[in-house]
């Protein structure tokens, strides 16, 4: 893979983990403690609340996911191993890669 393409791969890479950061600010106060004041909230409303809650948790889990699949494929741009599948050592097609340029397997094993 030529210099040139790596360069819009890390770019796209830091844009996405910079669209993740945002989202992380936005989420912080979905995630925050239920209060349990029954004079200012309702039963039913409590429950939503706390099914938001954790709704925002589990999106925030998935954000941290790709925060770390991120950093992979950032490294893997470091050590000359990007564009190579990390479980079977192939070439990860280039369509692939536009996708989503922190994938780091190929479809063969995508689908194993």
């Amino acid at each position: 893979m030529n210099e040139t393409k790596l360069t819009e791969f890390r770019t796209r890479l830091h844009d996405m983990a910079d669209d993740l950061d945002r989202q992380d600010d936005r989420g912080q106060d979905s995630q925050k403690t239920v209060t349990l004041d029954q004079q200012s909230v309702g039963r039913l409303s409590r429950m939503d609340a706390i099914q938001q809650q954790a709704m925002a948790k589990a999106t925030q889990a998935r954000r941290n996911q790709m925060h770390m699949r991120i950093k992979s494929a950032l490294s893997r741009i470091e050590d000359g191993e990007f564009g190579y599948c990390v479980q079977c050592g192939d070439d990860i097609s280039a369509a692939r890669l536009d996708l989503d340029p922190s994938i780091p397997i190929c479809m063969s094993c995508a689908k194993a």
